[in-house]
C-alpha cells in the first residue's frame, strides 16, 4: 500500500493517469473481478485471490479501506436512453430551449443516471457479482452535463460479518467536483465450503 496517501483501487494496485480521464483510473478497467485477481504479481492464471468463477469478492476477502472505480462519459444517447427507460422525461434533461430558462443554462444529465454508475461499481467490480444492494442514500451536489466524464467511487468504510453486511462510502466526480456523495450497504455472500 502506498505511504503517500494515494488511493488504490480493490485489485490494490495504484491508479495510473491515463489522458483525458483524470487520475482515477485504474489500469485494469474493464476487467472483470476474477481477471484483476489473476492479473495481479503472485497470482498465476489458476489462483484465485478472493474470486471463485464469476462471484465476486466474498465477506472473507474484504477489508476496510478498499476502493474500486467506474468512469464513464455522459453523451446525448445516454440521456436520450435514460430518459425512455426510467420514463423520467423532465425537458431539463431533453430541451435545450427549456433548459437554457433554468439556473444550470443548458441541458444536464439525470441525477439517476450518474448515481448508476456507483451500482456499476458495486454489481460488477467491488464486492461484484453476487453481492445484494439493500439500501442506498445519495446527496446530489452539482449538474453533470452532456460530455462530461463521471467518475463513480466505493470505497469499503464498514463491516459487519455476523449479518453479512459491508457499508461502502459512494461518490460521482467530474474532474475534481463531487457531484454526488452517498453511502451504499450490501449484503456479501459468504465463501462455500468446499466439498471434499
Amino acid at each position: 500500500m502506498p505511504d503517500d496517501g494515494a488511493v488504490v483501487n480493490s485489485a490494490g494496485a495504484q491508479p495510473a493517469n491515463i489522458p483525458g480521464d483524470g487520475p482515477d483510473i485504474p489500469p485494469n478497467r474493464g476487467q472483470s473481478p476474477q481477471d484483476r485477481a489473476e492479473s495481479q504479481p503472485g497470482n498465476s492464471m489458476g489462483e484465485r485471490t478472493g474470486m471463485q468463477d464469476k462471484h465476486g469478492y466474498y465477506l472473507e476477502d474484504l477489508s476496510v479501506g478498499m476502493t474500486d472505480i467506474f468512469a464513464k462519459t455522459v453523451t446525448e444517447a445516454d440521456i436520450v436512453a435514460f430518459a425512455g427507460v426510467s420514463g423520467d422525461t423532465n425537458p431539463v434533461h431533453l430541451d435545450a430551449e427549456f433548459a437554457q430558462e433554468t439556473m444550470f443554462k443548458e441541458r444536464i444529465a439525470h441525477g439517476m443516471l450518474a448515481a448508476s454508475f456507483v451500482s456499476t461499481v458495486l454489481g460488477t467490480r467491488l464486492p461484484g457479482p453476487g453481492c445484494i444492494y439493500l439500501s442506498q442514500s445519495l446527496k446530489f451536489l452539482a449538474p453533470v452535463r452532456i460530455g462530461e466524464t463521471v467518475t463513480a467511487r466505493v470505497t469499503l468504510r464498514e463491516l459487519n460479518a455476523p449479518k453479512q453486511r459491508a457499508v461502502f462510502d459512494t461518490t460521482c466526480k467530474v474532474g475534481d467536483r463531487v457531484v454526488i456523495s452517498g453511502e451504499a450497504m450490501m449484503m456479501i455472500n459468504r465463501r462455500p465450503h468446499k466439498e471434499h
